[in-house]
């Protein structure tokens, strides 16, 4: 029979643990900090450590915002048509972008293309297939635009004007969902960037490898949930996955409207005046 009494410092991280884990306890966080895609649903008990956004150490990234995964004439449109709709992706994402060159925040893009050479690939994964079954991103090659403009690889027509203004940092294109295979960490680094606010296509797998790459190199990440959108299929709803692992992983969760009010507060103007900031 096992008589030994817990020692007293247990008992107390275990109150503490319970605490943290206890709703009641956050009921007033919980009600500021909603699932944005559906409405007001309770908060999960999991602390948020949040990020209070530094001037000249922060930027906005957003991945993919090309016509395949964002225009209805998009190849990938009849599966995230739907999500993109509800979120109102296109819309906050263009919001996204200006706030950033609004306040001077820099702005980098992580796209996605394949070339023909990548059609050549001995094995792929699930949604890998698919993409190059319905030729979504194809470019004739690296140092071939013929065809690009108008093209499913192409920019959104909307979003132009914020990313080809000679300002927007373009990584070098990503190959399946996260940055390992691109520039995007190397570009952050060099322009001193180490707090990201992401946002773009797809939520579940560019945005989601996204995160978690950038966060295991040591980058503060926010999501702007509702500036992101997923595939939705039978029993399968892509967004919601990427939602709690949002949550779960990353330093803290937005709404563009939240995201948009944050990047304002980094004017020069509104820090003068003391330009509200909410933790």
């Amino acid at each position: 029979m096992n008589t030994m009494k817990p020692h007293p410092i247990h008992a107390v991280l275990t109150l503490l643990i319970l605490g943290m884990l206890s709703p009641a306890l956050h009921a007033e966080e919980a009600m500021a900090h909603v699932h944005y895609i559906d409405g007001p649903r309770a908060d999960a008990p999991i602390p948020r450590p949040g990020v209070a956004l530094l001037p000249g150490h922060v930027a906005l990234v957003v991945i993919d915002p090309q016509n395949d995964f964002l225009s209805p004439e998009g190849v990938a449109w009849g599966v995230v048509g739907e999500s993109v709709t509800e979120n109102k992706t296109v819309e906050n994402i263009e919001s996204l972008f200006a706030a950033a060159k609004g306040a001077s925040v820099p702005v980098f893009i992580s796209p996605h293309y394949y070339y023909p050479h990548d059609h050549q690939w001995k094995f792929e994964g699930a949604l890998e297939t698919l993409m190059h079954q319905i030729g979504m991103f194809d470019r004739p090659g690296p140092l071939d635009t013929e065809g690009h403009t108008g093209s499913g690889a192409d920019w959104l027509e909307r979003y132009k004007s914020y990313i080809n203004d000679g300002a927007t940092v373009v990584a070098s294109p990503h190959k399946v969902y996260g940055p390992e295979s691109n520039d995007l960490a190397l570009q952050l680094r060099k322009a001193g960037i180490h707090q990201i606010l992401l946002a773009g296509m797809s939520a579940n797998l560019c945005v989601e490898s996204h995160m978690r790459d950038l966060i295991e190199s040591g980058f503060e990440v926010v999501v702007a949930a509702d500036a992101t959108a997923a595939a939705k299929l039978p029993g399968y709803d892509g967004y919601e996955a990427a939602f709690v692992n949002y949550r779960m992983i990353a330093s803290d969760v937005w709404s563009t409207a939240e995201t948009v009010e944050r990047i304002a507060a980094l004017k020069p103007e509104a820090r003068k005046s003391g330009g509200r900031r909410r933790r």
